[in-house]
């Protein structure tokens, strides 16, 4: 008699998550940052559901001035959700509720803060000018703000990975440390977004947050573990700008820039580009290719990662 092997699928339940998965799979984090330009935080204490978000919004703004926000949403305006690291209450009253908006405007990184009565407060503020960095709509505080991705039911990822970070930060830098709804890319977790800096990290754990908010407060980045720059023109350029700073040594906020990139190679499962970069006073010619896929792995958050790579094929200074 021929007995034939079967394979017993694993359940779901058994299976790591897929920041765990994209960790096996030597998935880094380079090159991945969501684009944003601007912020505009609203204090929301929890629980939140998958998309509160966007039930916030809809009570807060009309529907002309939600039409306006999608607009410059596009253009790197991210509203996002922010409450106090703990324990998360049901009942959310909404009375004197704090605000911060900010960004990196033509004079500069900045934000500033005021506090709301009712979401419908928000119907009146001038989102433009908060895009723009104009400002004017609060009042003047110093940042950074660190805001830890802790939004569970979009990814349990972010809360089984991210609480931790936000708990351990709020300890080190009381008043400065919130947990923060999604930001994208939960195969990274634990996420630190570093504001107006503009900064996004991914794959930390207390200590590495700890030292990415060390070197904020100094007025640096810190380049390992960093998604990308949020407000770079896309990820080539935020690769780019963290291979130069590991090759260089530079730290400070604006210290490395790509300025363009043009395609060297296209195929099926890979693709290349030349990025030229300010770094200083000198100027740097970066090629760098990316694989389509790195491996796949089954995850019981999605049902296959499969993390893409950077390499950096080459570095030269041009000037």
């Amino acid at each position: 008699m021929t007995v034939e092997a079967t394979e017993t699928p694993v359940p779901a339940g058994a299976l790591p998550g897929c920041a765990v998965v994209a960790r096996m799979l030597g998935g880094s984090p380079a090159g991945t940052a969501a684009f944003m330009t601007s912020w505009l935080l609203i204090e929301y204490p929890g629980p939140w559901p998958s998309d509160a978000l966007e039930q916030v919004l809809a009570s807060a703004f009309s529907d002309s001035q939600r039409a306006v926000l999608e607009d410059l949403r596009t253009a790197g305006l991210r509203p996002l959700l922010i409450r106090q690291p703990g324990k998360h209450v049901r009942d959310v009253e909404l009375h004197g509720r704090r605000i911060f908006v900010g960004g990196d405007g033509p004079d500069g990184r900045w934000m500033e803060s005021f506090t709301i009565d009712s979401l419908s407060d928000l119907d009146s503020l001038d989102l433009r000018a908060i895009a723009s960095g104009r400002g004017g709509v609060g009042t003047p505080m110093s940042g950074p703000m660190f805001l830890v991705c802790t939004h569970g039911t979009k990814d349990m990822c972010c809360a089984l990975l991210g609480r931790p970070l936000a708990a351990s930060l709020s300890g080190i830098h009381p008043g400065r440390a919130w947990e923060v709804s999604h930001v994208g890319g939960d195969r990274w977790a634990g996420n630190l977004l570093v504001v107006p800096d503009g900064y996004l990290h991914g794959q930390l754990d207390p200590a590495e947050a700890a030292n990415v908010a060390a070197a904020a407060m100094a007025g640096e980045v810190e380049p390992e573990h960093l998604r990308g720059r949020t407000g770079a023109t896309n990820q080539w350029h935020q690769y780019a700008e963290i291979a130069l700073r590991r090759h260089t040594g530079l730290r400070g906020l604006d210290d490395v820039q790509a300025l363009s990139d043009t395609v060297v190679t296209t195929g099926l499962e890979s693709e290349a580009r030349l990025v030229h970069l300010r770094a200083g006073t000198a100027a740097f010619d970066l090629v760098i290719s990316r694989r389509t896929t790195i491996g796949q792995g089954p995850s019981r958050c999605n049902a296959l990662v499969a993390p893409s790579g950077y390499i950096t094929e080459s570095i030269t200074q041009v000037s």
